[in-house]
């Protein structure tokens, strides 16, 4: 294993088992996403010179104006997209660095996911690649109109602030399916999309902080 993978001083078991002591005091109790995020190396994700910060509990800049949210965020996030069950196929929004696609496909038969900056996509390709990690599909596109090639999907995440939840997504959700989305623009928070027999319900949850969700490609 390269060192890179391998972690050293910060970067070390020790430093990850850390994390996910803060996260089980955090709240997160589901213990299938505590081992993929003890699991996933989150340093290889972040730029060299914040190795050593990776995994402390903050979102770290990724350039092109976006971040990696704080491991909190991803463990959250997860475990309210899985709800306890096993993940099949999974759409993802905004792939940035890869570092959520990594811990969902370590919990999904199948990922999806969509990046609109190509720069951000190679390098997750990249990341994944390193991780040998083969069941995602990864699409260069405005993450407003998702995949619908792919789907219907057993589970939508959303990993930047939309202003509404976009119609498309909605329908792209197989019944009884739920997507996590953060919603809002000065005020964000997470909200919960659960798609029914009689149709959507949403529920709201912790206030939140993320980039917004953009149109167009680049």
């Amino acid at each position: 294993m390269s060192t890179r993978l391998s972690g050293i001083g910060m970067t070390s078991q020790r430093t990850r088992m850390r994390m996910i002591e803060r996260l089980r005091e955090q709240g997160i109790a589901d213990e299938a996403v505590l081992n993929v995020m003890y699991e996933v190396p989150r340093h290889i994700f972040v730029e060299e010179a914040l190795a050593s910060r990776a995994y402390e509990d903050f979102a770290l800049p990724l350039g092109f104006g976006q971040t990696i949210s704080q491991p909190y965020i991803v463990a959250r996030m997860t475990e309210l997209l899985s709800a306890g069950k096993p993940l099949g196929k999974v759409l993802e929004i905004g792939t940035g660095c890869g570092y959520q696609t990594a811990v969902l496909a370590r919990l999904a038969t199948e990922v999806y996911s969509v990046e609109r900056l190509l720069p951000l996509l190679a390098k997750a390709r990249k990341n994944l690649r390193e991780l040998r990690i083969s069941n995602t599909r990864f699409k260069h596109a405005d993450g407003h109109a998702g995949i619908p090639e792919g789907a219907p999907f057993d589970a939508i995440l959303v990993t930047a602030a939309a202003t509404h939840v976009p119609d498309a997504l909605k329908q792209q959700l197989a019944p009884g399916a739920r997507m996590v989305v953060p919603l809002g623009v000065r005020e964000q928070h997470l909200c919960v999309i659960e798609r029914g027999a009689r149709g959507f319900t949403q529920t709201t949850l912790d206030q939140v902080k993320f980039v917004p969700m953009l149109s167009g490609i680049k």
